[in-house]
């Protein structure tokens, strides 16, 4: 039986996920800040994918953005668009190491199946500042098994 196109789904997801990139825009827009990344995922479709992405506060403690990340994958190419909450234990860096936690939704891209959708929940640590930039590393699930190195913009005095 022929699959139905995931359009009303990844409609749906985007729908969902707008309050959440709107509510992060409002009175914090001018602190937007970036990354970029490297994300492994295993899957029944396995992919290796760079991304960037870019998130903004919404509170003392919450992040909120969107990743995007293109790759390769077992069938060909591979990519995906991730709507994001990011809770931080230690926003004003504290210590030189911090966890933090997350979750959102996940629309997944690959060249042999029909885009689909996911919950995803993530865990990652950030490291200490150098050079006004932090790397971080992340493990996940949304679409399959994740771990990612990210590379952020970050400030001395206030984790981002």
């Amino acid at each position: 039986m022929p699959r139905k196109p995931p359009g009303n789904r990844l409609w749906l997801a985007a729908a969902l996920a707008m309050p959440i990139v709107a509510n992060a825009q409002g009175s914090n827009a001018h602190r937007m800040d970036v990354e970029a990344r490297v994300d492994a995922i295993v899957a029944s479709v396995s992919a290796l994918q760079a991304g960037a992405g870019f998130t903004t506060p919404v509170g003392t403690y919450l992040r909120s953005g969107m990743v995007t990340g293109v790759g390769a994958g077992r069938d060909g190419l591979s990519g995906r668009i991730d709507f994001i909450n990011r809770f931080h234990l230690d926003p004003f860096r504290e210590h030189r190491w911090a966890p933090y936690g997350g979750g959102g939704l996940s629309a997944r891209f690959d060249e042999s199946r029909l885009g689909r959708v996911y919950l995803l929940v993530f865990a990652g640590v950030d490291g200490p500042v150098h050079h006004g930039f932090t790397t971080s590393v992340e493990a996940g699930l949304g679409g399959g098994g994740r771990i990612g190195v990210i590379i952020r913009r970050a400030a001395a005095e206030r984790r981002r």
